[in-house]
């Protein structure tokens, strides 16, 4: 994976683009407009519900939560912005784009168990679809859906039939994960509840992204910074066995080595177990 972060000035420009093309359509733009069934109050009503939802998402601070915090915190905007939704769950690709999509923040439980139905159990599912082909997906009765055949049927018996699933894409069409939106009444999802998602889709995609890339350089610091402190002891255990039998430096990292591998031991954790054993000797001696 390429780890491009985007700034809080970039998002800041995404999420005021969204926010200004989510109330003004231009006449020939049909895609864009409010489904015709819909009286003008809820038309409004939508529209400020999604302008609230992506107020929420743009207030996100990434470094201030963790990744699977941020991203529980996407899922609840989401439900709040996508008409008719009874849960979000919102899931990436893999660390390396390979590995399959993890799902990594829900806004219901149900969401969590239909999340382990789809990538874990069955590896077929709406999102996989949307992620895969970069479009948004909708069923209004996965039941009978023959896309999923196995994944329907068995979120339909939870009570589940309806799902708006939404790639989450950065500026560059780079496909990093996906929007879920389910809801247990048929047909739930339609036109409009399509746009209004892309709409919010748009800078979760980028928000999500800089959450992702954050959490990797915070997780390589971290193991950086046990790789010197492990370091640190192995150096203190050389040190050690070369005071007790005079050997150079290799040969005292030979015989660790060796000792790590006879005894099935992690070469770190057996420098810590001789540099530990030679501080209680030290004590021991200072204090007779």
């Amino acid at each position: 994976m390429e780890f491009s972060y985007f700034t809080s000035d970039e998002l800041r420009c995404r999420v005021t683009m969204v926010m200004t093309d989510s109330g003004n359509t231009e006449p020939g733009d049909r895609s864009r407009l409010p489904a015709a069934d819909l009286v003008p109050e809820e038309a409004q009503a939508r529209e400020d519900d999604l302008k609230a939802g992506i107020g929420e998402l743009s207030a996100l601070v990434a470094g201030a939560l963790s990744l699977e915090q941020l991203l529980e915190r996407v899922a609840q905007s989401a439900l709040r912005a996508v008409p008719h939704a009874d849960g979000v769950g919102v899931s990436l690709l893999g660390p390396d784009d390979r590995s399959g999509i993890l799902a990594l923040g829900a806004s219901d439980p149900f969401v969590v168990e239909i999340d382990a139905i789809q990538y874990e159990l069955l590896d077929e599912g709406p999102c996989i679809t949307a992620v895969l082909e970069a479009v948004p997906v909708r069923s209004g009765s996965l039941s009978g859906d023959r896309r999923w055949p196995r994944f329907g049927p068995r979120v339909g018996r939870l009570g589940v039939h309806s799902v708006l699933s939404l790639p989450l894409q950065l500026p560059d069409g780079r496909a990093v994960g996906a929007l879920n939106a389910y809801a247990h009444a048929k047909n739930a999802f339609d036109a409009d509840a399509t746009r209004i998602g892309e709409l919010f889709a748009a800078p979760a995609g980028i928000a999500v992204h800089n959450a992702r890339v954050l959490a990797t350089a915070q997780q390589r610091v971290t193991q950086l910074q046990q790789a010197l402190g492990s370091r640190t002891t192995i150096d203190q255990a050389i040190g050690i066995l070369r005071s007790r039998s005079g050997v150079s430096a290799d040969e005292a990292f030979a015989r660790l080595g060796a000792i790590s591998q006879g005894e099935n031991v992690k070469l770190a954790l057996l420098a810590e177990r001789i540099v530990e054993e030679a501080v209680r000797r030290a004590r021991a001696r200072h204090q007779r």
